[in-house]
């Protein structure tokens, strides 16, 4: 019976498939042409044949099937008017836009069908399946769907089922896997891409922020660093609210590099959207002394590095072969303390008397972390020289 139902329902998805590259296709022809393309036109005859059995039998596409119908009408009505006179051509013209509205109308239907069956099946899969590979599979696809971009219908929809919820509860749960909270994670962003205005309030009323931090993940650091792009200043300002930025400072110590660099990526983000408040947390926790430190070893293994290649030994592996953002190379650390300092200059919310503080403030540090007179003069010549002063 189950493998029946499958046959109809896949059946019936490259039927709706076929009509909707159809109805694009008649919507593409030019309401003012003097013809009717035999090319545009067959195709769709073939189908609404086939369609009509299938789509009776289901009470949700009766508009569809009622548009279809309409529209087959329109196709034959207009092979009544292939004449060259103006009475002709002026009927041909006023039944195309009519042939336009009602493939657009397919079009809008058929794909209102396919989001009630993407969100039907997302919610009964993450709540009701123990397959893993199956939930990575549906998020895939509904973070897919959402970058198409904004749809009013397909946001009531994913309201309605409460699906923000549900992505909560998984990225909150200690015993979901890594894999589905990432993938989950990377839908929470593709959210607020959707629609900001609506999702951003969501996040920053519920656990999403916080469960990001914890998830021992380099893709759901990313993806709150990408939050921080999004959002700004309003998340910038909950993160110091909740002394969640600490926490932040010591994903530094990570002893994976991917981590390491999400966690930089987002004291960025907070230097240039943070408040004074801000600021001054992460100089508390120890920001400046912990960015001199990975600046140092990256010079050591890069001299170490350097040292191998000149005797005639193999080069050693890149730390990082991914480049999201555009500064993960083999490089991530190199100039991190300056590019700070660039950052929290360059922001929008401190005073230029704020800037000037924190700027000698951080010259300061450096100078305390420092282990030699060498490294002090480059890193201080880097922050001095990579910001205004």
């Amino acid at each position: 019976m189950d493998h029946t139902s499958n046959q109809d329902n896949q059946q019936l998805f490259s039927l709706l498939t076929s009509l909707q590259k159809a109805s694009k296709d008649l919507q593409k022809t030019p309401i003012f042409s003097t013809h009717e393309p035999q090319s545009t036109r067959e195709p769709f005859l073939h189908l609404e044949k086939d369609a009509n059995p299938i789509l009776s039998n289901d009470p949700h596409l009766s508009k569809l099937s009622q548009l279809l119908c309409n529209l087959k009408a329109l196709l034959e009505k207009l092979q009544k008017y292939q004449g060259y006179t103006l009475p002709s051509i002026l009927r041909r013209q006023i039944i195309n836009y009519k042939i336009y509205q009602v493939a657009y109308s397919i079009d809008t239907e058929i794909q209102a069908y396919f989001d009630r069956q993407s969100v039907q099946n997302l919610v009964e899969t993450l709540e009701g399946s123990d397959d893993e590979d199956e939930k990575v599979k549906v998020l895939a696809e509904f973070e897919k769907r959402l970058s198409q971009g904004f749809d009013s219908y397909f946001q009531d929809l994913i309201l309605k089922a409460k699906v923000f919820s549900i992505l909560e509860l998984l990225l909150c749960d200690s015993s979901c896997s890594i894999r589905i909270q990432d993938q989950v994670a990377l839908v929470i962003a593709s959210l607020i891409r959707f629609n900001k205005d609506v999702f951003v309030g969501l996040v920053l009323m519920g656990p999403t922020v916080r469960a990001l931090i914890s998830t021992p993940s380099c893709c759901s650091i990313r993806v709150l660093s990408l939050l921080i792009k999004f959002i700004r200043i309003p998340l910038v300002d909950e993160l110091e609210a909740h002394k969640e930025i600490p926490r932040i400072i010591s994903l530094l110590s990570s002893e994976n590099v991917s981590i390491q660099v999400g966690a930089l990526d987002c004291i960025l983000g907070i230097a240039y959207y943070g408040r004074r408040e801000a600021i001054e947390a992460m100089l508390e926790a120890g920001l400046v002394e912990k960015l001199v430190k990975l600046q140092r070893l990256e010079k050591q293994s890069n001299d170490d590095e350097n040292g191998t290649n000149n005797g005639g030994g193999s080069k050693s592996d890149p730390i990082m072969e991914c480049d999201e953002e555009g500064y993960i190379g083999n490089c991530p650390f190199e100039g991190c303390v300056a590019r700070f300092a660039v950052q929290l200059e360059a922001g929008e919310m401190l005073s230029k008397k704020e800037k000037i503080e924190f700027k000698l403030e951080i010259l300061r540090r450096v100078r305390e972390a420092s282990i030699s007179e060498a490294e002090t003069a480059t890193i201080v010549a880097e922050v001095l020289w990579g910001s205004s002063p």
